[in-house]
């Protein structure tokens, strides 16, 4: 495995974050809940700092760590403005789904195989956090709003 092959995996996984904290900025703008807001801002706050230990680790591995989701994302992310549920319960749950497919499943095989040790090790911790982030929402959808 090669050092730039680590890096285009881990750009690829660091796209991912962005598009997480994009799509919670727009979550966040929209929900009136303090509580859920406060949740909401929490795990968006986990992603930003995420996506700086990824930016770290690519800088450390001699590459250049991207600074968004990269076209396709923006895409995604603008289209999916306009699809975006407006009520809590609907907010919760495009967030559920959004944080278990593309936080944990999409990123687990964006990154089989092509990762070094440490790269492996941060890259494991950013999945675990983010599937606790899938059972907070998940607490948070069985909630009555």
């Amino acid at each position: 495995m090669q050092e730039k092959d680590v890096v285009k995996t881990l750009n690829q996984f660091l796209k991912g974050q962005y598009m997480g904290i994009h799509a919670y900025e727009h979550y966040i703008g929209m929900l009136q809940d303090r509580y859920i807001k406060k949740e909401f801002q929490a795990i968006q706050q986990n992603h930003k700092q995420h996506a700086q230990q990824v930016a770290e680790r690519i800088q450390n591995l001699g590459g250049t760590p991207v600074n968004d989701e990269g076209v396709v994302g923006s895409v995604q992310g603008y289209i999916g403005k306009f699809l975006m549920p407006k009520d809590t319960k609907g907010i919760v749950e495009s967030a559920l789904k959004g944080e278990s497919h593309y936080g944990v499943e999409i990123s687990e095989e964006i990154v089989k195989g092509d990762l070094d040790k440490e790269s492996h090790r941060v890259v494991k911790e950013i999945l675990d956090k983010d599937r606790q982030h899938v059972k907070i929402l998940e607490q948070l959808s069985k909630q009555h709003y």
